[in-house]
């Protein structure tokens, strides 16, 4: 899995947007694949303009909840959003998961202007919807 620091570092050496995306599209394709029957009502994130799926598994690690996502969607260029913020977010403690702005991060990359509307909207779905579980996950685990 690649780390936060790398995805940051191969943009700062991507100055072209078309390479930014591409790149983006690569890292969507080492997502995990994701079985059919996560592909559920249950697990589609609404707001988003394309079919997009996040399925959670949450797990102990000392004591501590962990969440860990798997995640798909029918495009190309937002498996790769996925793919950032998971490498961001999945693995992660519920106190971790809302320390970290993940629109910050991508804000960072520069995608506040590279972005359609509908896809901004439905990248802020994303995050919610993860920080909505391990705010979820904290109240279950006091």
């Amino acid at each position: 899995m690649t780390s936060i620091d790398e995805i940051r570092d191969n943009f700062a050496l991507l100055e072209d947007w078309d390479d930014r995306y591409r790149y983006v599209i690569e890292l969507g394709r080492t997502l995990d694949p994701m079985p059919e029957a996560e592909h559920s009502a249950a697990n589609k994130v609404q707001g988003c303009a394309s079919q997009v799926w996040l399925s959670r598994k949450l797990a102990r690690k000392g004591g501590e909840p962990v969440l860990s996502y798997l995640g798909d969607s029918d495009a190309h260029i937002v498996r790769g959003l996925i793919a950032i913020l998971l490498t961001l977010y999945s693995g992660r403690t519920p106190q971790e998961i809302l320390a970290t702005d993940a629109i910050a991060v991508f804000d960072e990359f520069g995608f506040r202007e590279h972005l359609t509307p509908q896809r901004s909207n439905g990248l802020r779905a994303m995050v919610e919807r993860i920080r909505s579980d391990a705010r979820a996950a904290l109240a279950t685990a006091s």
